[in-house]
């Protein structure tokens, strides 16, 4: 509590401490130039049930300085300072002390002055000379939760368009296959990392054009958040405009990172993928890969890790990279199981190890004789469970799944 006020005039040396706010009880910023009106809130707090630590500031710029260092629960407020007059004055605390309530002390001719503050952003208001000890404690400490309710609303609003701008972003990321017949079999698989509110820029497509062949595109953005996110919507639509456009192989890449190097946000950015693409009838696979991991190769008899030569990543060395088209066999009944770097590189147990390719390969392989969707599934959850430990897998994961009939 603070100290009792001194002779009258002359304020109390208690006002003038620029003391540490108390621990557990409300800290409030008084703003007053007349000393004998800073006496009477100081008998105020005095009085009050309300336990109250209390600092007295003379014109608004000591309340700037007050406020750029230290968080107080309240501010309470004259309207008539020597540097600030009116709902400058409100409008000023409101800019340096966004999570400050504000109460504003009127005189008595000016109700309607106090309630036009309330208007402009402050808590509440009290008229000098006229409030009891039992209701200053009670504005006070009402105008605080006032305050907190107010950022708990707009905190869940933002948390809500979020929500919503996220989930738009994920079905741009992650669209309906776009088959012509049911010559292969398809199983796509997205779950978001831990930090859910940090969206990612995993990103896959799969389109069977006119004459039959399908194309299919996994990739991931680096980095986290609604830029990134965005930029891998950027780059799904954009291969996909390009495969229906005709435009496929290492052309595709190519045009994909001169959309990269024009959209990303900031230098530094880039994308890996892997493209493939089979004809009709066909059992070799057409595929580049730009510093994406390999894929699994799923048959019968077993699960290998297969991995064709490729490039560097979107954006690492821009206008400068070349691709090349690699081919590779499918056998009969197999599957080829893309993926992005997220199902492998989670933390297992409590120290730094990864899974890894390899542990990702032994895990498939325990797996084998699932049938597709279980099989796909099986990855995710043994992955997941593998890193509990670690809270679960930290980054965002995207599996695509090929089988030709």
């Amino acid at each position: 509590m603070t100290s009792q006020p001194g002779a009258a005039g002359v304020a109390s040396p208690a006002l003038d401490r620029a003391a540490a706010w108390g621990v557990g009880q409300p800290s409030v910023l008084l703003v007053e130039d007349d000393a004998g009106d800073a006496l009477l809130v100081e008998e105020l707090v005095a009085d009050s049930a309300l336990g109250m630590r209390l600092r007295w500031v003379r014109s608004m710029a000591e309340a700037c300085e007050v406020l750029a260092s230290e968080v107080p629960d309240c501010v309470l407020l004259d309207l008539h300072l020597p540097d600030a007059q009116g709902l400058e004055a409100v409008s000023r605390i409101r800019e340096r002390g966004e999570h400050v309530a504000i109460v504003v002390l009127t005189g008595l001719a000016e109700e309607g002055t106090g309630l036009a503050a309330v208007a402009a952003g402050a808590q509440d208001y009290l008229v000098k000379g006229r409030v009891e000890p039992e209701l200053f404690g009670r504005a006070v400490r009402y105008a605080i939760q006032r305050k907190q309710a107010e950022q708990d609303a707009v905190a869940l609003q933002a948390s809500q368009m979020q929500a919503q701008e996220n989930a738009r972003l994920e079905r741009g990321l992650l669209p309906r296959p776009l088959l012509r017949g049911d010559g292969v079999e398809v199983v796509t698989r997205y779950r978001p990392g831990r930090a859910h509110a940090l969206l990612g820029g995993d990103f896959y497509d799969i389109v069977q054009s006119a004459d039959g062949t399908v194309h299919a595109m996994i990739g991931d953005v680096s980095g986290h958040g609604p830029d990134e996110a965005a930029l891998g919507v950027a780059l799904r639509i954009a291969w996909r405009t390009l495969v229906l456009s005709g435009v496929t192989g290492a052309d595709q890449v190519g045009r994909l990172e001169e959309i990269l190097l024009a959209e990303r946000a900031k230098a530094g950015v880039f994308a890996t993928l892997v493209i493939l693409s089979i004809e009709p009838g066909e059992r070799r696979v057409r595929m580049v890969r730009a510093g994406h991991p390999g894929a699994l190769l799923a048959r019968a008899d077993g699960v290998d890790w297969v991995e064709v030569r490729g490039g560097p990543a979107l954006g690492i060395v821009p206008g400068g990279a070349c691709w090349p088209v690699e081919e590779l066999t499918v056998p009969e009944g197999a599957a080829i199981v893309l993926f992005t770097d997220g199902l492998f590189e989670g933390r297992v147990g409590r120290g730094i190890e990864r899974l890894g390719e390899e542990g990702l390969l032994g895990v498939a392989r325990e797996l084998s004789d699932l049938p597709p969707a279980p099989f796909v599934d099986g990855l995710i959850e043994r992955a997941e469970l593998l890193a509990e430990e670690q809270g679960g897998l930290a980054d965002d994961v995207a599996v695509l799944y090929l089988r030709w009939r």
